[in-house]
């Protein structure tokens, strides 16, 4: 093989590499802005009053549906704030809640069973 082949092979590599890399640069900084732009939003629904501090909401989960909160979401559905949120629960349950964001109502859930653990077994 040549030298010329073989620098050049070597080039092709790395401006590759460089491209990927760029590329997922520049799709953590799309995502990063997305995500400031969802805060700043969720922000200015709290400020204007059209929905209740998250704080407020976990703190109505809690009393109502113990359990470790894996992801929460504030979302538009038909005109209105709707904040979904997923629990595990005691015992391996996965709880997806959708709460009212504006009064805190329980609009619905739906819960996952843990499918690895059957009653009367030991986990």
């Amino acid at each position: 093989m040549k030298m010329s082949s073989i620098i050049t092979t070597q080039w092709r590599r790395t401006l590759t590499g460089f491209v990927m890399m760029m590329l997922v640069m520049l799709g953590t900084r799309v995502s990063y802005a997305a995500d400031n732009a969802d805060h700043d939003r969720a922000r200015q629904a709290v400020e204007a009053g059209d929905v209740l501090p998250l704080r407020t909401i976990l703190e109505r989960v809690e009393r109502e549906y113990p359990g470790q909160v894996m992801e929460v979401e504030l979302d538009r559905e038909m005109g209105e704030w709707v904040y979904e949120i997923k629990l595990l629960r005691k015992g391996g349950t996965l709880m997806k809640l959708k709460i009212h964001a504006r009064d805190g109502t329980i609009l619905g859930f739906k819960e996952k069973h843990d499918k690895t653990h059957r009653p009367g077994e030991s986990r």
